[in-house]
């Protein structure tokens, strides 16, 4: 029963991975009868919702952009780069990072690792960026 809202109903760590993809999908066939919200799905809302509410209640919530076509396409890049990565390591920092390697599980401790050595070579890619620019 404690793992009714989820969307196999089976027990799984809390991700935003497959969430967001069950979002987009709950958005294209809100009026199909089966479909529903899961913990997951609300877990995505929430996060918008909340960061929104306290961004505007301390009145520091404001619009940014990126430099140039160059940034935007760096921002590009990376986004997909963690989305294939995400999907491929079936989590993200939260479902293979915390809930994962929590376990001992062997499968997160690969990916967690991939994860930590990604950003190691992404911060190693600006610094050559900004060094390349001075």
């Amino acid at each position: 029963a404690a793992y009714i809202g989820t969307q196999n109903n089976k027990m799984e760590s809390l991700s935003f991975v497959a969430p967001l993809a069950y979002t987009l999908f709950w958005f294209m066939m809100y009026s199909d009868a089966s479909n529903v919200l899961t913990l997951g799905i609300v877990s995505v809302f929430g996060v918008i919702a909340g960061s929104a509410g306290m961004a505007l209640i301390t009145r520091q919530f404001r619009w940014e952009g990126f430099r140039g076509a160059e940034d935007t396409a760096n921002h590009m890049a990376g986004g997909a780069l963690m989305g294939i990565g995400g999907v491929t390591a079936l989590g993200c920092t939260i479902g293979q990072g915390m809930s994962g390697v929590s376990t001992l599980s062997i499968t997160s401790w690969i990916a967690f690792l991939s994860i930590v050595g990604g950003a190691v070579l992404g911060v190693k890619y600006q610094a050559w960026r900004v060094e390349r620019t001075v």
